[in-house]
């Protein structure tokens, strides 16, 4: 008995825009939380040379998940921006 694997249909060419422009918003929004100094320790119980390290994965977390929370809307001025663009022929 062969069983057939499940495919799922390639994502549109509208989900593939929005995807890199909520990218590119998350990215925008962790390095403002940087500037921000979020989440720093400060004292005699920081984590060193680690929390630095691990931070930034945090804070890159942190704004992948405001995104998808809704963010601050960059993301949709960014998709329409890219969309307009490819709309434009050469």
């Amino acid at each position: 008995m062969d069983i057939a694997p499940i495919t799922l249909p390639p994502p549109s060419r509208h989900d593939q825009l929005m995807a890199k422009a909520e990218e590119l918003e998350a990215t925008f929004l962790a390095e403002m939380l940087a500037h921000t100094g979020l989440g720093e320790m400060q004292g005699t119980f920081t984590g060193g040379p680690g929390e630095a390290q691990f931070a930034s994965l945090l804070r890159q977390e942190q704004a992948r998940l405001m995104v998808e929370k809704g963010g601050m809307g960059l993301a949709e001025l960014i998709f329409n921006s890219m969309v307009e663009a490819e709309n434009v022929s050469p």
